[in-house]
């Protein structure tokens, strides 16, 4: 861990207060209460909260007027510029159907069957567009405040809405694309990841996919990887040091090399020093298919486990039903998921810091065969309650609520042998 300065705290007038270099908590964990992780710096006013991270850049919004939704719940901008709303979902079953206390709301359409809609709320519009007004505001009012924060100041002024839309557009760029979508493991560091490509493209086209590329499978090279490393470097800068852990991707990261995958990682842990980042551990996410897992050595998975790092495999399994497979257009055998659910069993036993997990699509018009295959994966197929593993279901249509669904959901949660949440798909 750096060594930090101690926090710079200057209040102007009655009714703001600025302080830098603000630590939040080392390390990441569930908390029913919200938290700022790493070091930032922060504006309050009587009417608003800002927090920005060491690039002095916008990454928190929070209201404290009345016509705030709730006093517990705000705005996270994320590195690809939007903007989340974590609300308590009115703690109701949220940590059980997510695994987390908030529940993120996306300002484009998604999988979610939680949630309500409060981009829609005046107070919410206006804050995430005039937030720029208000640090040109405080600016104005601190023209005598020490150099430190005047710098400070400056930086935020700075980026504005359209320079923080333009250092999304070249993060995309440097990688070839958009992460369209994020491994649901991501949760577990709140979706702040680096994301490194070591292919592009996945191996299936599945009709029922929405969020991957049509691109077809492709490695990258070591040369390509090694300048996305350099590029990210300078993207990230110094808040660097409050994202220790790396989205390794496109959409099928364990259909490359295996020498290039773990090596990617090595190189990556020490390029972006995770040992010294203000957040302890330090992640690796990726994707997988039935087919890369199964044909992944076993010796992949033992260099994995000696990295110095946590590595979280999500696999799309989606259905042990052939007929299952057959509806949404995926080009497997049902024999074949059963095969990769076994050997998913079999690597989080044998490897501690390497935890496969598994998504199974949710929907109520599925044939018959999907969820009794489904539950002789998870419940008949172990002997015994296991900590490790976790398996997601997603719902297969957008923008769907259904109450129907969710009581389903916790049917099944309650009769799986393995952590059961929600798969609620988000990008970077």
């Amino acid at each position: 861990m750096k060594t930090i300065p101690a926090a710079d705290v200057c209040t102007i007038g009655r009714d703001i207060t600025i302080t830098l270099r603000k630590r939040g908590a080392d390390a990441y964990s569930k908390a029913s209460y919200p938290q700022q992780f790493g070091v930032y710096s922060e504006i309050e006013t009587t009417d608003t909260v800002l927090r920005f991270n060491l690039n002095n850049e916008i990454v928190y919004l929070r209201g404290r007027g009345r016509d705030w939704p709730h006093p517990q719940e705000w705005l996270k901008r994320t590195a690809g510029n939007d903007w989340i709303y974590y609300s308590t979902g009115g703690y109701t079953g949220v940590v059980e159907a997510i695994g987390e206390y908030y529940l993120p709301n996306t300002p484009y359409p998604t999988n979610s069957l939680l949630g309500g809609r409060p981009f829609l709320l005046p107070v919410v519009q206006e804050l995430t567009a005039c937030w720029h007004s208000l640090i040109h505001e405080v600016a104005e009012q601190a023209a005598a405040a020490p150099a430190d924060i005047r710098a400070f100041l400056a930086g935020a002024l700075a980026n504005s809405p359209d320079a923080l839309e333009n250092r999304a557009q070249a993060l995309f760029a440097i990688s070839g694309s958009r992460s369209t979508v994020l491994p649901p493991d991501c949760r577990h560091v709140d979706y702040d990841v680096i994301p490194l490509a070591v292919s592009e493209g996945c191996l299936y086209k599945c009709r029922f996919c929405s969020v991957k590329s049509d691109r077809p499978f492709r490695q990258k090279s070591e040369e390509e990887v090694d300048r996305q490393i350099s590029a990210l470097q300078g993207w990230f800068g110094q808040n660097m040091a409050n994202t220790p852990s790396v989205f390794l991707g496109e959409h099928d990261a364990l259909a490359a090399r295996p020498g290039l995958i773990a090596g990617t990682i090595t190189k990556a842990c020490s390029a972006f020093d995770f040992q010294a980042a203000n957040i302890k551990g330090g992640n690796v996410f990726l994707f997988g298919s039935v087919g890369s897992l199964l044909d992944a050595p076993d010796g992949l998975f033992a260099d994995l486990g000696s990295l110095p790092c946590h590595i979280y495999l999500n696999i799309g399994l989606e259905s042990a039903d052939q007929a299952t497979l057959e509806v949404l257009g995926k080009p497997l055998r049902a024999a074949a998921v059963v095969a990769a659910f076994k050997r998913m069993q079999e690597i989080n036993r044998r490897h501690a810091t390497v935890e496969v997990t598994a998504n199974f699509i949710m929907d109520e018009n599925l044939p018959a065969g999907h969820y009794p295959a489904f539950l002789a994966l998870v419940r008949e197929g172990l002997s015994r309650v296991s900590p490790k593993g976790c398996i997601y279901l997603s719902p297969l249509r957008v923008g769907r609520p259904s109450r129907a669904m969710v009581m389903d959901f916790h049917r099944l949660k309650i009769l799986s042998r393995l952590p059961t949440f929600l798969y609620i798909i988000q990008r970077l």
